[in-house]
């Protein structure tokens, strides 16, 4: 998965929109792009948990080898798998920021991170993959704060679907992990049993 191509594209070839700009063309037109994007396929099996592994990377926006490990650890656990995966890439920095509305897509929460506008705890963070732990706090910091992108954050521009494991205060914008995530809680489109048995093969 080459994650240059256009987002709209990948939307389509993924079988979910990737940003808000993508929803409309998606619905549009909800089938891969290409001259075969209509047609009924077989497909075999490897393809379908495949397609399930790419869609998880494109919705968090990483690497092969950062999915990979963080597998690798949730294999470890000891707990059911896909759930402890997921728990721990909603964990990543970037993931709450967007999560806590203070970005519009999981994109510019990263350049936000690397931007060094982020702060945990009151110290800068610039690395998207940092995992928070339960009680740690994210603010952005005090001379980024007048950015239009960060006034409408404030505003509760894009505050729709905070989940429960954060508690955020928009207009300071600050956010705190009060928990980790359930399963069931977080908004993320995929079958994890089929990327647990992709990695697993």
């Amino acid at each position: 998965m080459d994650k240059t191509r256009p987002k709209v594209r990948l939307s389509r070839a993924l079988g979910i929109p990737l940003t808000p700009k993508s929803v409309k063309y998606f619905e549009a037109r909800p089938y891969p792009p290409g001259v075969h994007g209509r047609a009924r396929k077989q497909e075999s099996d490897y393809k379908v948990r495949l397609r399930e592994k790419q869609r998880l990377r494109a919705q968090y926006n990483i690497r092969e080898a950062q999915l990979r490990n963080a597998f690798a650890k949730a294999a470890r656990a000891g707990e059911k798998t896909g759930d402890v995966l997921l728990a721990d890439l909603e964990c990543r920095l970037d993931a709450l920021v967007l999560r806590a509305g203070f970005a519009r897509t999981i994109y510019q929460a990263r350049q936000f991170v690397v931007h060094r506008h982020v702060l945990v705890n009151g110290r800068r963070v610039d690395r998207p993959s940092y995992r928070l732990r339960p009680g740690d706090v994210i603010t952005i910091a005090e001379r980024s704060r007048a950015m239009d992108a960060f006034q409408i954050a404030a505003a509760g521009g894009h505050a729709e679907n905070v989940p429960p494991y954060l508690d955020v205060r928009h207009e300071a914008l600050a956010a705190r992990l009060t928990r980790l995530p359930e399963r069931a809680e977080i908004p993320v489109i995929c079958d994890e049993q089929l990327v647990v048995e992709h990695y697993s093969r």
